[in-house]
């Protein structure tokens, strides 16, 4: 997607302001056929059918809705777990069980969580796959949040030592796509990114696969 001309194009601001601009301007239909395309594809990845245990995110902001997906994994036995915001570490994730009848109570953001239960923290490196929003990526790979940094804090352990567990996905929309994002020390890039028509590999050096 030939990203436009702009003063503004080194500006993350920006960026965050006309992506999702685009997800926003998605009809219901075509977020229900996007979703529905995504966790086909997301259900027929060997990563994904090896998977047991599993993190995700409930849909906000125009965010591509996981909720069939989570409905087909429980389905098929798998434990799922969703982010919830560090009570004391600020700009912090925990991961928590999610069931298909945990309370869930909005955040500080909107978003809904599971009520913080020390029996139900997961740490990171216990879940084999962990699907992770985003508002823009570009073609090596680098990822755009919402500026809040939680993903990146979360992931920064993962990025120093790349362990096997978990392998973070991230989840967006076709639309979302652009050729490159301005990017900062901190931010990490993603192996694999998975939209509604294709998956994306990407090597340690932002180099695509395939």
């Amino acid at each position: 997607m030939q990203q436009p001309q702009s003063a503004d194009s080194n500006d993350r601001a920006y960026w965050r302001r006309l992506i999702r601009s685009r997800r926003q301007a998605l009809s219901a239909p075509e977020q229900r056929a996007a979703s529905d395309a995504l966790c086909a594809q997301l259900l027929a990845l060997p990563e994904c059918r090896q998977a047991n245990r599993i993190g995700l995110y409930l849909a906000n902001d125009g965010e591509l809705n996981l909720a069939p997906l989570a409905q087909a994994l429980w389905a098929r036995g798998c434990q799922l777990f969703l982010p919830v915001l560090h009570p004391f570490a600020a700009g912090h994730l925990l991961m928590l069980g999610y069931h298909c009848d945990s309370p869930l109570r909005p955040n500080r953001f909107g978003i809904p969580e599971p009520h913080l239960d020390v029996r139900q923290v997961a740490p990171l490196a216990s879940l084999d796959l962990l699907l992770c929003p985003l508002v823009a990526f570009d073609d090596a790979g680098n990822r755009l949040g919402m500026g809040g940094g939680f993903y990146d804090r979360t992931l920064a352990g993962w990025q120093q030592s790349r362990p096997s567990q978990p392998l973070p996905i991230g989840i967006a929309h076709d639309c979302q796509r652009v050729d490159a994002l301005p990017h900062a020390l901190w931010d990490v890039p993603l192996p694999q990114i998975l939209t509604p028509s294709r998956l994306y590999h990407f090597n340690p050096d932002g180099s695509q696969q395939g």
